[in-house]
């Protein structure tokens, strides 16, 4: 059972878009998909109740009361985290995750937000043993702006963790939101250039990097 994790403390960084597509990406390759939602605000089990019948299958889990029992049959589990978690909290998330992402918004207040973050991630036991591996995203960026030529370079400069992509702003993923799909569900020429930007994290996931086997 393979368990992804999409984490940062810092509330709005899109981690329940990143989480609700990872989920969908997965269960249209036909894998068996469970998808934990440990926010109390529930946001991927409000988005997995709009999913029309007849898509590809994938289980919620309510987890913001801790307690999880994900079913032994999944292939792949992925978790939705809460924001603002820190010291046993934080320690309690990582000992369930093998990979880990962190999608950073392009702004001065989540950069400096992201930067103990980040490092409280990589000092952490399991991480520092390889146990668990961490991949950062920059998440919602418009390319032309400056502050995301600022993300993109402080992003480079994390130790320890590889910057494998850049997500664009765009009304896509607004779109599939809405309808309980993932960006791989709709209509391909519309989401060419998204996809592109999902090819290095789907191909990060799916290597011996993200994950100690």
């Amino acid at each position: 059972m393979r368990k992804i994790m999409v984490l940062n403390a810092k509330g709005g960084s899109g981690k329940s878009t990143v989480a609700t597509n990872i989920a969908s990406y997965y269960a249209t390759q036909g894998k068996r998909v469970t998808l934990v939602d440990l926010d109390p605000q529930g946001s991927s089990l409000d988005w997995l109740d709009a999913r029309p019948a007849g898509r590809s299958t994938i289980n919620g889990i309510d987890g913001s009361g801790g307690g999880v029992r994900v079913p032994r049959s999944t292939d792949f589990v992925v978790f939705d985290t809460p924001a603002a978690v820190h010291g046993r909290e934080l320690a309690n998330l990582l000992r369930q995750a093998q990979s880990i992402i962190i999608p950073v918004l392009p702004s001065p207040i989540d950069m400096r937000a992201a930067t103990p973050f980040i490092q409280k991630v990589l000092d952490n036991n399991r991480v520092a043993r390889k146990e668990a591996r961490v991949a950062l995203i920059a998440n919602r960026c418009r390319e032309n702006y400056n502050i995301y030529h600022e993300l993109d370079a402080f992003l480079r400069k994390v130790r320890k963790a590889p910057f494998i992509s850049v997500l664009r702003e765009t009304q896509n993923y607004v779109r599939a939101a809405e309808r309980g799909l993932g960006i791989f569900e709709l209509a391909p020429y519309s989401v060419r250039r998204d996809i592109e930007q999902w090819d290095p994290i789907v191909r990060w996931l799916n290597s011996k990097r993200s994950y100690s086997a």
